[in-house]
């Protein structure tokens, strides 16, 4: 070595390469985030003014986005770990915290029943017909079974609460989506098992292991996650009140719960599942109103995240023109006759034994046809590789493109229909009164705008004075003859008088809420006076809710429930 001159290390020119292919790699994954993102947002604002359901329209996206390249193609190659770690937890830990044990308790029969009974058996009669009429080796049938097994009540759950439906038949299908989704992901990680070790042992002792084994995994996930929900319940968001403390606590919760029962080869979805009830039964009575506001917001800006990476990405891995007809028919068709199957005849032996509450003929009508999949079918689907089934990529993509097509059928057809069924049922709870109270408010609401553009047309000296005259003259006949039409109506209907009072309340809460934000912003009250009188909108708007929820128990049980509260 010459004198002064500095010994070279290959390393930093050899790491060069690899670290700016990563940093290339991070960039390629913020651009296509930000990007389906935005157009989730874009989509989400159409939606707004079109009455079609969100997913509805996500999946119509994702079959736009079918007929182009993916762009990056190599940042979904990540595997099924992680995958379902990033994207399946959100939504399932959303949909918990809505679900009162309470409420749940009184069908817990049925809905375990359906969740549990039914997807194995949904799983097996899916996986063996898309086995026998299309090919696909058995064990990857299985593999979709499972997956296509998982069913979403997002679109059906958006026209039960604008209808009015029954709040039990709400809670079934909320019920059985939530246990079923733990469920048909214990059974598809099983079946991608079961391919890697290349068989299923048939016998009478091998289908009691794999029994064995499917217990093991389901309860262990539910006892992770049970303990840890308890656990975070009763130490943060019981002793802490700071609601960005204790939001951050559920995010490490809902995670965190998921990768430690996988970590001990359980189910992380359960255990998922399992926490989301805790804390949304027990977590959020011993939050703030405000905490227990900004979990329900964040959370479900998560969920809305989530679903839309879902759908949008799947329509960037589906290739639509390459896509096959006929299996996909054959998969919609055995996922049909498997519903049926598994709704009727479950539900019939119920009632078979439970005579004093079974489950009315037509909710089953509704749980069949309403019975549709969506987020989590596709998640399971965009985590599949090559490498799970040894390398066959022509296995892969029949599995996908068959998910897509169960899935595009059972929203486009299904949930654009299962309001007309509902209503052909006689399940639309809300009476003819209530559509007659939005006919008279909307006249009178468009009068009075057609009345205040008459004003400013005669200030701005756009009309002689005595056209402008004649004209408000029968402006304010009309909205007189209106007001008188809304009154007469509240004194034949006067139960609406609670509806139209409690939605004005909540109106004027949140005009309440963005005036103190504006006072904080522009400097009128200092962060110490906005916190306290946020807590104090929030505890009104805590209480309005609750009174909504109770609304159905009477007046009297409202007053004195109500009164305790305050």
């Amino acid at each position: 070595m010459q004198a002064g001159k500095k010994p070279t290390c290959k390393c930093a020119n050899m790491q060069t390469p690899m670290i700016q292919e990563a940093e290339s790699a991070l960039i390629q994954g913020e651009i296509l985030f930000v990007s389906l993102l935005t157009l989730a947002a874009a989509i989400a604002i159409i939606v707004q003014r079109v009455r079609v359901p969100y997913t509805v329209a996500l999946v119509l996206a994702g079959v736009a986005l079918s007929f182009f390249s993916n762009p990056f193609p190599d940042l979904l190659d990540a595997g099924s770990d992680l995958i379902l770690a990033i994207l399946v937890p959100p939504l399932l830990f959303e949909a918990t915290l809505h679900i009162k044990w309470d409420k749940l308790r009184a069908d817990l029969a049925p809905v375990l029943l359906l969740a549990i009974a039914g997807t194995l058996l949904g799983t097996f009669m899916v996986g063996g017909i898309v086995s026998w009429l299309t090919g696909v080796p058995i064990l990857a049938a299985l593999a979709f079974g499972a997956l296509i097994s998982a069913t979403d009540p997002v679109a059906v759950i958006a026209f039960f609460r604008r209808l009015g439906v029954s709040k039990r038949l709400s809670m079934l299908v909320e019920g059985e989506s939530l246990f079923n989704d733990g469920v048909a992901i214990v059974l598809f990680t099983m079946a991608l098992s079961a391919i890697t070790a290349g068989r299923i042992d048939a016998s009478a002792n091998g289908l009691f292991e794999a029994l064995l084994e499917f217990g093991r995994v389901a309860m262990g996930g539910l006892m992770v996650g049970l303990v840890l929900g308890y656990i975070v319940s009763h130490l943060i968001l019981k002793n802490v009140d700071d609601h960005l403390i204790e939001t951050a606590t559920t995010v490490a919760l809902a995670f965190g719960a998921y990768v430690l029962a996988e970590h001990f080869h359980l189910s992380g979805i359960l255990a998922v599942v399992a926490a989301g009830l805790i804390v949304g039964n027990i977590g959020s009575q011993n939050t703030s109103p405000t905490t227990k506001l900004t979990l329900d917001n964040f959370w479900e800006f998560l969920a809305f995240v989530a679903n839309s990476m879902v759908f949008l990405l799947i329509g960037l891995e589906i290739e639509i023109t390459d896509m096959e007809l006929i299996p996909i028919m054959i998969a919609v068709m055995a996922v049909l006759v498997s519903r049926i199957v598994t709704v009727y005849g479950i539900l019939g032996i119920y009632g078979h034994f439970h005579k004093r509450n079974p489950v009315p003929l037509p909710y089953q009508h509704v749980m069949f046809w309403g019975g549709m999949r969506g987020a989590i079918s596709l998640a399971l689907a965009l985590a599949l590789t090559a490498h799970n089934f040894g390398g066959d990529v022509v296995t892969m993509v029949a599995i996908r493109n068959m998910t897509f097509g169960v899935v595009l059928f059972t929203l486009l057809i299904q949930g654009t229909t299962i309001e007309y069924v509902i209503g052909k049922l006689g399940l639309a709870e809300r009476p003819l009164s209530h559509l007659e109270l939005q006919r008279r408010l909307a006249r009178l609401h468009a009068n009075r705008a057609g009345s205040d553009e008459l004003q400013r047309l005669r200030d701005e000296g756009y009309l002689f004075r005595d056209v402008g005259e004649a004209m408000t003259t029968i402006y304010n006949q009309e909205l007189e003859m209106h007001k008188q039409a809304l009154r007469q109506h509240m004194q034949s209907f006067p139960e609406l008088e609670l509806e139209m009072f409690l939605q004005t309340r909540a109106d004027v809460l949140k005009a309440e809420r963005l005036s103190l934000t504006e006072s904080l912003t522009r400097g009128f009250v200092s962060e110490q006076i906005y916190h306290e009188l946020i807590h104090e909108a929030d505890r009104k708007a805590a209480a309005l809710e609750w009174v909504k929820e109770h609304r159905d128990l009477g007046p009297a049980y409202i007053e004195d429930e109500g009164g305790q509260d305050d």
